[in-house]
């Protein structure tokens, strides 16, 4: 059966002290994405409607702006989703929404109503498009979260994020016919708070957010994050967190996927990454992250990143919108 988190399914017991880890682990990680929204589709169904973002070969979204549906994907239950509740589907994966339990009811795939079209009784407005994001630590991320994120109004770990929706409704409701880059903007914060509730949240995780589920792990991660230019070796981290080397060592890649210097090495450069795109000099950034080698350093980040830096900051100077992550393309449901 395809995995699942489903946001309000509870929260870890933690200390006050851990969640602090978490949050400003997690909020680091999520500001060094290179978030990418593409295409949206906004707009009412009714009827006997089907809608599906599947068989694009790219992860995609469904927010319920207002009315109710249902998500139908093979091998798993029915979920019911109600406004204000939203789907971040990380993988393309057969799916489709509906307004009905009962997944063998026909439907037809027809097009969207402007939201707020009058005459319409029992309509459900839909916010649809794709997403990707980038960076050093995505493939951390990504490998932690299953298919499909489902974020739930109705539970307090989201109340807050009820402003989103509601000013995507209002934005969606504008005279324009095609979606605006407010809309893009907003879909990027929920789907952020929404992974920072999924790391304290009881469901099923891996990697990156496993590690945080950790109190010691997580104190160390963020110790990583304060101090990257220290000389760390795994036997430094390992007496931080109260294990052996060989015991670290396994419980860390176990929980992680990475081991820690693979891991150290992610975190140093997604940290040079930033510094760069706000204009600091490649050897300033090479002595933050812990490099004394100018050498040793662009070979690192060509090895994480693709690109020797100077290369990747002049490319960053050029195009602006590759440092914020944010761009548009054209998207048909």
């Amino acid at each position: 059966m395809a995995q699942q988190i489903d946001i309000g399914a509870g929260a870890l017991a933690t200390d006050a002290r851990t969640d602090a880890h978490i949050d400003a682990v997690v909020d680091w990680v999520l500001d060094g994405l290179d978030w990418e929204s593409s295409v949206f589709h906004v707009g009412q169904y009714c009827g006997r409607w089907r809608a599906s973002t599947s068989g694009k070969a790219r992860a995609s979204f469904h927010l319920i702006l207002e009315g109710r549906c249902w998500l139908h994907r093979p091998g798993c239950p029915p979920v019911a989703l109600a406004q204000r509740d939203g789907v971040f589907l990380l993988r393309d994966v057969p799916h489709f929404l509906s307004p009905y339990e009962d997944p063998a009811i026909d439907c037809a795939v027809q097009p969207m109503a402007p939201l707020g079209a009058g005459g319409m009784i029992g309509v459900t407005g839909l916010a649809c498009g794709f997403f990707s994001f980038g960076g050093p630590l995505s493939s951390l991320l990504t490998d932690a979260l299953p298919d499909c994120l489902v974020l739930r109004a109705d539970e307090a770990a989201m109340a807050s994020a009820g402003a989103l929706f509601d000013l995507m409704l209002k934005e969606g409701r504008r005279a324009e016919a095609s979606p605006s880059a407010v809309m893009d903007r907003l879909t990027g914060l929920l789907f952020f708070y929404g992974l920072r509730q999924a790391a304290r949240s009881e469901a099923r995780v891996g990697g990156l957010l496993r590690l945080l589920r950790r109190p010691d792990f997580a104190a160390l991660v963020a110790q990583l994050l304060r101090a990257p230019q220290r000389p760390w070796s795994v036997e430094d981290m390992a007496r931080r967190v109260h294990l052996s080397r060989a015991a670290f060592f396994r419980q860390f890649n176990e929980a992680c996927g990475q081991s820690p210097l693979q891991f150290l090495l992610l975190l140093r450069m997604q940290l040079a990454a930033r510094r760069l795109a706000q204009g600091e000099s490649i050897q300033q950034v090479a002595e933050a992250v812990g490099y004394e080698s100018y050498a040793a350093f662009s070979r690192a980040f060509k090895r994480t990143l693709g690109e020797q830096p100077g290369a990747w900051q002049r490319a960053r100077s050029r195009d602006p919108a590759l440092t914020n992550g944010h761009k548009r393309a054209t998207f048909g449901h």
